[in-house]
C-alpha cells in the first residue's frame, strides 16, 4: 500500500518551467512503478510519463516527449516531474499514481495499471 501528495503547481507563464513533486508513504514505495497524469475541465485523464520501480525506465506522452522529465528518488520515497517550455495546453490538474503491482520494468499510459492515486495539484500556465 501507498499513499501519495503532489504538491509543486501554481500559476506560470508560457515557456516558464516548473518541478512537480509526489511524496509518498508506505512500506513498499520504491518497489512500484510510477506515473503522472493529467486532468483538464471537460477532458478526460491522461498519461503524462512514467518511471519504472528502480527508474531505469521512463515512458512520455508524445505531447510533452523533450519537454517534460520524470525523476524519482527513492531514498526520499519522491517522484518528480520537471516541465519545461510549458503551453498554455499544459494547464490541468496533475496526479500523481503508483503501479497496482510490484516491480513493473516497462510501466506504460494505461490508466488502469495503476492503482494508487494523489489528491492532485493544479498547473495553471498562462499565454
Amino acid at each position: 500500500q501507498v499513499q501519495l501528495v503532489e504538491s509543486g503547481g501554481g500559476l506560470v507563464q508560457a515557456g516558464d518551467s516548473l518541478r512537480l513533486s509526489c511524496a509518498a508513504s508506505g512500506r513498499t514505495f520504491s518497489s512500484y512503478a510510477m506515473g503522472w497524469f493529467r486532468q483538464a475541465p471537460g477532458k478526460e485523464r491522461e498519461f503524462v510519463a512514467a518511471i519504472s520501480w528502480n527508474g531505469g525506465n521512463t515512458y512520455y506522452a508524445d505531447s510533452v516527449k523533450g519537454r517534460f522529465t520524470i525523476s524519482r528518488d527513492n531514498a526520499k520515497n519522491t517522484v518528480y516531474l520537471q516541465m519545461s517550455s510549458l503551453k498554455p495546453e499544459d494547464t490541468a490538474v496533475y496526479y500523481c499514481a503508483a503501479d497496482s503491482v510490484l516491480y513493473r520494468t516497462f510501466p506504460g499510459p494505461r490508466i488502469y495499471d495503476y492503482g494508487y492515486w494523489g489528491q492532485g495539484t493544479q498547473v495553471t500556465v498562462s499565454s
